[in-house]
């Protein structure tokens, strides 16, 4: 009996942040918003499609934000808000597939090929998806509909924003071909550049490019590679994809020089991820410490431990036990981060810690 081709659909919320804000505060809506805080040190977490033509993108410093337009407006996140609206587009998706893996707050793909609610075609479930997101949460969505995660990802950048696009079976391979290599998704900025490097800047390049040779240069993500200029993907869905770590980090709106200031600030951070940990009813065995100085230079540092961490206070002995070797601090410090790995249920960490931190492989 011969498989049914798959019917995945990828959704994606137009500038979702900066909508949802826009959504509640009626006085910005038409203008350039821009979420996150417009300090030295900020950084732009999403802009409005009004902020885009400006240049304004996610992940770029305030400060260069407001410089390429003066008359953008910042808004401190709400992510409560925005955890709550991502659960109301999630109930939605569940009307029509239990088959559904979310890739952050915003975006998530779909596996329709046994829908749960029957419509004539997956062009139709990505319709009504997004018709009852609009309806009910007043917010715009793109959606990619194809027959693989790789190419329904593509496709949802297609038309946006608040399109939909589909790739049919048999065009995957086509479609591929002029795209470059560095708007692939699993592709990042430094694995394109040293394609570019191999002559290889599009997805025709890359198909043409023998698998053994692609091996040589990146060895076992060569076959992805490979699959993906032919436009083929098998990957699954996966539904329950486990986290693999629980981890927060901050940059100082100054410098900090102090050993005092910057173990208070693990201490905050320490709080905020156990925080995190017991509300996913989870712990870990490795912890790791990373440091940015103001140079961006940066260390990161880990142990593993044969029990898990148990409490807030096991968490920050651990993060400090790895902090005191940098200390006294030699250069400024802009960044810090603590995170939790190697993950296991909250109720395998009770008992008492046996003190034995090894360096983690």
């Amino acid at each position: 009996m011969t498989q049914p081709v798959r019917r995945i659909i990828h959704i994606d919320m137009d500038a979702f942040y900066a909508s949802v804000e826009q959504r509640d505060n009626p006085a910005l809506r038409g203008r350039p918003v821009a979420v996150g805080r417009s300090q030295e040190r900020g950084v732009v977490a999403a802009a409005s499609y009004e902020a885009r033509p400006f240049g304004v993108r996610s992940a770029m410093p305030s400060l260069l934000a407001q410089r390429r337009c003066p008359q953008l407006v910042f808004v401190p996140p709400r992510f409560e808000v925005y955890r709550a609206v991502s659960a109301q587009i999630h109930a939605i998706f569940a009307r029509y597939t239990p088959l559904i893996q979310p890739l952050s707050l915003d975006e998530a793909y779909l596996d329709i090929t046994h829908p749960l609610i029957r419509r004539a075609s997956a062009t139709a479930i990505a319709q009504e998806i997004r018709a009852a997101i609009l309806a009910e949460t007043g917010l715009t969505a793109s959606a990619g509909i194809s027959y693989n995660k790789f190419l329904a990802k593509l496709a949802s950048d297609h038309n946006k924003p608040n399109g939909q696009f589909v790739i049919p079976p048999g065009a995957g391979q086509d479609f591929v071909a002029p795209l470059p290599v560095s708007a692939f998704h699993g592709i990042g900025p430094a694995t394109a550049r040293r394609m570019n490097a191999l002559g290889i800047q599009t997805g025709a390049d890359l198909r043409a490019f023998p698998l053994e040779t692609l091996r040589q240069h990146f060895g076992k993500a060569a076959a992805f590679y490979h699959g993906i200029a032919h436009g083929e993907d098998t990957r699954p869905v996966e539904p329950d994809r486990p986290r693999k770590s629980l981890g927060k980090e901050t940059t100082f709106d100054q410098d900090l020089t102090h050993d005092h200031d910057l173990s208070e600030a693990l201490r905050t951070l320490a709080e905020k991820v156990w925080s995190g940990c017991e509300k996913r009813g989870l712990s870990g065995r490795t912890i790791t410490l990373k440091l940015r100085h103001a140079d961006f230079s940066q260390l990161t540092r880990s142990v593993s431990r044969q029990t898990p961490v148990r409490d807030q206070a096991d968490l920050l002995q651990a993060g400090l036990y790895l902090l005191r070797p940098l200390l006294p601090l030699q250069k400024p410090v802009r960044l810090l981060g603590i995170t939790v790995s190697s993950l296991c249920g909250l109720q395998d960490a009770g008992g008492a810690e046996q003190l034995s931190l090894l360096p983690a492989i």
